[in-house]
């Protein structure tokens, strides 16, 4: 039985420790710059860095970090990703 429950918090810690931190970004209307897509920009990233939402073809607001162009799909992500660029910079 002791095997058992010691097994048992062995797995659930081991499972707890493994979980990737999702973002905490809630996608909403009002969360778009202008509405309009901007088109015939070079960015370094085919995700949101900071929700992982796709934005190949549809980048609302982009910001220039150490010389890269970073695309995001809202004014939103744009200004959690300049709170905290380390964070979500490509290395």
């Amino acid at each position: 039985m002791k095997y058992l429950i010691i097994s048992a918090a062995v797995l659930s810690v081991s499972l707890l420790s493994c979980t990737k931190e999702t973002p905490k970004v809630k996608h909403a209307s009002h969360m778009d710059s202008s509405g309009k897509k901007i088109e015939n920009v070079q960015v370094v990233n085919e995700e949101d860095p900071v929700c992982h939402m796709k934005t190949a073809g549809s980048i609302k607001d982009t910001v220039v970090y150490k010389n890269k162009t970073y695309g995001f799909c809202s004014v939103y992500c744009k200004g959690e990703f300049k709170k905290n660029p380390e964070k979500y910079a490509q290395k």
